[in-house]
């Protein structure tokens, strides 16, 4: 399928714009261009009822997170609640670029929002994004009914590099048989081992996420080679994929992370789990903080979103 017309009119106005490759950049400079970037395609004025900031214990030092309300709650009520875990390469996302996308997510699932704000490359290698992925994950479960959340419905979800935390956490929490996690909701996750799909040399350059890109951010995250080989980098060698929670993954046409999203999904199927898998063909890698500009945005949040309230609701009151 040829790319949607609203994000080839998005790629002619980045040739024009001329900006320096991230992996030129310096991370401050990266991160900087990369926020840039996201408030001048993300949608304006997401309001939510309540959105708190607050710190808590991790494994090194506090985590940030950021907590999102969708509405006022009657006396008792527990929310359900997706960690989310933000993209940006391990290297340049924040609170502050995934900010309007959790407020929506919130509203549209009805469902709270505890965003994570784990600790970035290269000042942090890994896998210090994971240990604070997975304490928070934790957090989350051991503190629910203090925060207003159900502690049995906790689902975990990210976008890129986020993407490939909160599959990685699902697994952990798996393993460990806490906490019990009950969805995953995965944007175009990175799960692969190393960038060598065929997607990822067909969309290696110009649409938005280059392979050079890429490779900068695993050599920012990672400590050597050899972390390639530990499925906390890349959950698509773990030999056993069973007893997973159910996933709706999302993946781009047009991105370099394609192929290897779509193998993942299909793994976790071989394995019995129960996946939805929605490729939306015109779109390329990141899309899904561009509502400002693309429809396709629009639409892939408000699908993902129904998914996961889907999955929150009890079967008897579907």
């Amino acid at each position: 399928m040829a790319l949607d017309p609203q994000v080839q009119a998005l790629l002619d106005a980045a040739v024009k714009a001329n900006l320096p490759p991230l992996w030129r950049l310096t991370p401050d400079q990266a991160r900087a261009q990369y926020l840039q970037r996201v408030r001048r395609l993300e949608p304006k004025d997401e309001t939510i009822h309540r959105v708190e900031d607050r710190a808590i214990g991790g494994t090194d030092q506090q985590i940030a997170i950021r907590i999102y309300r969708p509405r006022d709650t009657e006396t008792g009520e527990l929310l359900p609640v997706l960690v989310w875990y933000h993209g940006g390469g391990f290297v340049i996302g924040s609170l502050d670029t995934h900010d309007t996308a959790c407020r929506r997510l919130a509203r549209l699932a009805d469902c709270m929002v505890v965003a994570v704000d784990y600790r970035l490359a290269p000042e942090w290698k890994f896998p210090a994004a994971v240990d604070d992925s997975f304490a928070a994950l934790k957090w989350v479960a051991a503190h629910a009914t203090e925060i207003g959340a159900d502690a049995t419905r906790i689902a975990v979800g990210g976008d890129s590099a986020g993407g490939n935390l909160a599959t990685v956490c699902a697994l952990m929490a798996r393993d460990a048989g806490f906490p019990k996690v009950a969805y995953q909701l995965l944007f175009y996750p990175c799960t692969a081992p190393e960038p060598e799909t065929p997607s990822h040399h067909k969309f290696a350059d110009g649409y938005i996420l280059t392979r050079q890109t890429i490779t900068w951010f695993y050599k920012q995250y990672l400590r050597s080679p050899k972390d390639m080989r530990d499925f906390r980098f890349g959950p698509l060698i773990v030999d056993d994929l069973s007893q997973m929670p159910p996933a709706f993954i999302l993946v781009a046409g047009y991105d370099p992370l394609r192929d290897e999203g779509v193998q993942y999904a299909t793994r976790l199927v071989e394995a019995g789990n129960a996946v939805t898998l929605v490729n939306m063909p015109g779109m390329v890698h990141g899309f899904i903080l561009m509502g400002g500009v693309l429809d396709g945005a629009v639409q892939a949040l408000e699908q993902s979103a129904a998914a996961l309230r889907s999955a929150f609701t009890p079967r008897g009151r579907r």
